[in-house]
């Protein structure tokens, strides 16, 4: 199965965001969705001509998590941008906000003072799957941890 990247060009014009931001951000999208495909594509030749247990595989392997999160991570910001319908303020996602914060206003603004820390790097709403807590997390490095969007088996 191959990646294949989404078009987000009707984010252009969005206010707040500058043309030429976006524009960049989407090249940066589609070579993470191409990396991430060519990995793949390597990994599974090694893989199969028995090379599995050599430095360039497990290189490789470490490579992936930047190229899958930094896709991932992107298409999620994107789908989040410029929606049509504001925050549904009843539904469950709020409803589960307000119970570990309090209230969304006070998960608004943590997250916000959060995405304007200085650095490179993305806030991402986790919810904690022992206890049902959502917590704001800063990810410096988008390759540490586990694949975005994905679940442990």
């Amino acid at each position: 199965m191959i990646y294949i990247a989404k078009d987000y060009s009707r984010l252009l014009g969005i206010p707040g965001f500058s043309e030429n931001l976006l524009k960049n951000h989407f090249t940066l999208y589609q070579g993470y969705v191409n990396n991430t495909n060519k990995i793949l594509d390597t990994l599974n030749i090694m893989l199969n001509d028995g090379k599995a247990g050599t430095p360039e595989y497990a290189e490789l392997k470490r490579r992936l998590g930047w190229e899958f999160n930094g896709m991932r991570l992107h298409e999620y910001y994107f789908e989040n941008l410029g929606g049509k319908s504001a925050f549904d303020m009843d539904g469950k996602l709020s409803e589960k906000i307000s119970k570990s914060y309090g209230s969304y206003v006070n998960w608004e603004k943590e997250f916000k003072a959060i995405g304007l820390m200085r650095g490179i790097g993305w806030v991402v709403l986790y919810q904690d799957i022992a206890n049902g807590r959502m917590i704001n997390f800063w990810i410096n490095e988008h390759d540490a941890g586990h694949p975005a969007g994905c679940h442990h088996c």
